[in-house]
């Protein structure tokens, strides 16, 4: 079920019944390393199986037009599990490579309402391959200060290989690369000290095809 503002309606979450309807996220492409969640005591995060579908749908005008769009993740904790069950589309100033977000208060009134926290955000890359940009990474350096299982989703539609990945920035090697940088726009990072990738694949997230979650188009 998805619910489009300016719906009443409230989010919910339904778990799965059974686990084996439930599926972690997995990917084959060695170019991103995978995070060891159980390591760093990261708490396990449900998205919708629809999420990546319905965003790109979304954001089909703009991808048309070989534009961004992003959207931020809100959710609730139930038995120390995260559970995506809002997503909102901010007023937003777009380019073929970089997306920004206006009126972030917005974005705060939702998720304070709803005693919602940012898990992370997600944004097209219309015409490029599914990566971490550097303007990406110092986006979502700041989500994982406030929550460290919150992630960047990259819906990449014209990327042949893979048109879906679920990063984050790996700790403390990329968090610390991106604490101490204070360039902007599209630059080079220094590589981190142990030598380990600056963001990698999540191994904490789980798509869940019983997972409610309502739309904010704020545009």
């Amino acid at each position: 079920m998805v619910t489009h503002y300016p719906s009443v309606a409230i989010s919910c979450t339904e778990v799965a019944p059974y686990s084996a309807q439930v599926s972690q996220v997995t990917v084959s492409d060695s170019r991103y390393a995978y995070s060891e969640s159980a390591i760093l005591g990261l708490k396990n995060l449900h998205i919708s199986a629809q999420l990546m579908e319905d965003f790109l749908e979304i954001a089909r005008n703009n991808t048309d037009k070989d534009l961004e769009t992003c959207g931020v993740l809100g959710a609730s904790l139930t038995e120390e599990t995260f559970y995506a069950t809002t997503l909102i589309i901010p007023k937003q100033e777009s380019t073929s490579s970089s997306c920004q977000a206006l009126h972030e208060e917005d974005i705060f009134n939702i998720q304070n309402d709803r005693s919602l926290l940012p898990v992370g955000w997600i944004h097209t890359h219309p015409s490029q391959s599914c990566f971490m940009s550097s303007i990406d990474l110092h986006t979502q350096y700041p989500y994982q200060v406030m929550v460290p299982e919150a992630i960047a989703i990259v819906v990449a539609p014209t990327d042949k290989t893979r048109n879906y990945g679920i990063f984050r920035l790996t700790d403390p090697s990329g968090m610390n690369v991106l604490k101490e940088c204070e360039e902007k726009g599209f630059h080079p990072h220094r590589d981190s000290s142990d030598g380990r990738p600056l963001y990698e694949q999540c191994s904490h997230v789980y798509i869940n095809p019983n997972l409610r979650f309502e739309i904010f188009d704020l545009r």
